[in-house]
């Protein structure tokens, strides 16, 4: 898609980097918060207004129940229903959808009626494409919803043991620091510049993404018949590829389970070199919004150290939950903000 792609997202930092600006600026200091919930609402209008620029405000708050309504569906039950019964959680996703699609549809109408399209992905969307003409308009409705969620739902899960991280280790939280005192004083004013020379605080990023892939297991269908470590996988099968454990192979990475940003430092520790980073998949299945959600948890993780020292409160450590597309997040993650000097 090309509005996701490296070149539009680098073009949009300036766009990107207020929104995470006001998440530090909001944090109440001296106290201590349950960080997920608004890191979510932060990362969900970055995202949104990415998307949709001057109509996110009218989408928000539909997209915020879309979130609720997927995470209500895939809640533990006793009892394993066949997806053709009609559950409560399942009539209550699908009124969401149909609600995020109402409000949609007139914005899409209006923007091909009178234009201008945009500059944003809806806008690129309703672009006609040299190849396949003007795209229908059930084609936008049935693929934004998903696009839209994806934006803040994974990244959020990342950006809370990210946190966590800032508040463990504090001399890689100062490192951070050093380098985010670089940043423009005006959020708005930040460029692919500044972000490209974040890269201590991107290595942290991607080391954290490493240890715990906010999406530990993805699937795969062979397309047709093939082997595979000595094993014959069949046509048609369903492969399952867990990144939270190749990630800890010693093959690839020295000491694997030590948190280490400064491995992806040097060109060892490559992203680019296949199989050895995998939270956003690989190959021509990878994840689309790669480029956006390292943007926004990378600025995310500037502003926070440059403004904050981090900490624990008291108590059991975090534990683990897997969530909506078996996505690994913290439960109940509390963290306390004191202002640098």
């Amino acid at each position: 898609m090309r509005g996701l792609r490296p070149q539009a997202v680098a073009a949009r930092i300036g766009e990107i980097a207020p929104g995470t600006a006001r998440f530090v600026d909001q944090w109440p200091t001296g106290q201590d918060v349950e960080i997920l919930p608004p890191v979510r609402h932060a990362l969900a209008e970055i995202g949104v207004r990415y998307l949709f620029s001057e109509d996110a405000p009218t989408l928000l708050p539909f997209a915020s129940q879309l979130f609720v309504a997927r995470e209500v569906l895939v809640r533990p039950s006793r009892w394993v229903w066949p997806r053709w019964i009609p559950t409560p959680a399942r009539r209550f996703r699908t009124r969401q959808q149909v609600a995020f699609t109402n409000a949609l549809r007139p914005i899409v109408r209006r923007r091909r009626s009178s234009g201008p399209l945009g500059d944003d992905v809806l806008g690129q969307m309703l672009q006609p494409s040299a190849r396949y003409g003007l795209l229908p308009e059930e084609a936008i409705l049935d693929t934004l919803p998903g696009i839209t969620i994806a934006t803040f739902e994974t990244p959020s899960r990342a950006a809370g043991w990210i946190l966590l991280h800032l508040a463990r280790y504090p001399q890689a939280a100062d490192r951070v620091a050093a380098e985010a005192a670089l940043l423009p004083a005006d959020p708005a004013a930040t460029t692919s510049t500044h972000l490209d020379c974040l890269q201590y605080t991107q290595a942290l990023v991607r080391e954290v993404l490493r240890l715990h892939p906010p999406s530990w297991l993805l699937t795969r269908r062979a397309p047709r018949q093939t082997q595979l470590a000595g094993y014959t996988i069949d046509a048609g099968s369903t492969v399952l590829v867990c990144p939270y454990t190749a990630h800890r192979d010693a093959r690839e990475h020295s000491e694997p389970d030590q948190f280490q940003p400064e491995r992806w430092l040097d060109d060892s520790g490559s992203p680019a070199k296949p199989g050895v980073f995998l939270s956003f998949g690989t190959g021509p299945h990878a994840c689309e919004g790669a480029a956006l959600a390292m943007a926004m948890l990378t600025l995310l993780t500037a502003q926070t150290a440059r403004c904050y020292h981090l900490s624990e409160p008291p108590g059991p450590e975090p534990s683990y939950q897997v969530t909506t597309f078996e996505g690994l997040a913290t439960v109940g993650l509390r963290l306390r903000a004191t202002l640098r000097s």
